[in-house]
């Protein structure tokens, strides 16, 4: 058995944001914790399992891929996610696969070709002490480890058993509606703001983050002009400011909010919302509940 500090990755360099993220914080909004963790769920469960590790393990988020470490010890990687150019030792290796890496082996991710987000996991997980119950970087509230850097040695678990039979990973797709069930503020909206969102294409922001994914095209009018009270945020929620753009809440959104709400997206469509880039189409099929 390797002892912790030779299991350590050291990450030696990195093009964007790179954060720890797990299945997050849950159960905590009452105290105003948001849920934060990683934002494509699916494709962090499906990194963690082609390693071996249980789905909550810790896995990097790499926004945009160009990610090189080095690992300290003989472990096993997968990246998921974006679909992004995965070498070891300067060798091309397979993206959503499980792949060895020797003692001391260089790990890259080159820059994302499809997707935005990118999920690499090692056989252990990157085992920081966790926050509240969580190991995910949360940006807007500040918990959890800080964003990663160049030059910081993660620790690793212990390696767990032999990587379970898996699904084949899918590259994210782009074209397909967002499903949106409209509710809880319908009666906030005018006439016409529903069957334009329904029929409308819409334009993913610069301005988006972990936070929300702010759009921009047509303006859904209000239909009443007092304030709305501030009230519970869910995750995929679609708040329309005053200004009448869509703003969908993510992983590290604020638990209250004090504009309508149009509709809530399902969860796949949430874990869609993280692979957009700006300037992607975006569109959305209305359902009601």
């Amino acid at each position: 058995m390797t002892r912790p500090e030779e299991r350590a990755i050291t990450v030696e360099r990195l093009a964007g944001l790179v954060l720890l993220a797990d299945l997050g914080r849950v159960g905590l909004a009452h105290l105003g914790v948001p849920r934060s963790g990683a934002l494509d769920l699916p494709a962090h469960r499906l990194a963690n399992r082609l390693v071996g590790n249980d789905e909550a393990a810790a896995t990097l988020e790499c926004l945009g891929g160009g990610l090189r470490l080095r690992v300290g010890a003989a472990t096993t990687v997968a990246v998921t996610g974006a679909q992004v150019p995965v070498t070891v030792d300067g060798r091309p290796r397979d993206w959503g696969d499980a792949v060895a890496v020797p003692r001391g082996g260089v790990v890259e991710l080159g820059r994302a070709v499809v997707g935005l987000r990118a999920y690499l996991a090692v056989a252990g997980g990157v085992a920081v002490e966790p926050v509240l119950g969580s190991r995910s970087s949360d940006l807007l509230s500040g918990l959890g480890p800080p964003r990663v850097e160049e030059g910081d040695e993660l620790p690793v678990g212990e390696r767990p058993g032999a990587p379970r039979p898996v699904g084949v990973a899918v590259p994210p797709r782009a074209g397909d509606p967002l499903e949106l069930v409209v509710g809880p503020r319908e009666d906030w909206f005018d006439e016409a703001a529903l069957e334009t969102l329904g029929r409308a294409a819409y334009v993913v922001s610069s301005a988006s983050n972990r936070v929300g994914l702010r759009l921009e095209g047509p303006a859904l009018g209000w239909a009443r002009s007092r304030e709305l009270p501030s009230e519970g945020m869910v995750l995929g929620a679609v708040q329309v400011p005053p200004g009448g753009q869509p703003v969908v809440f993510l992983a590290d959104h604020p638990t209250t909010g004090g504009y309508p709400v149009v509709g809530v997206l399902d969860p796949a469509s949430v874990a869609r919302c993280a692979q957009l880039a700006p300037g992607d189409e975006v569109r959305f099929r209305l359902t009601r509940p």
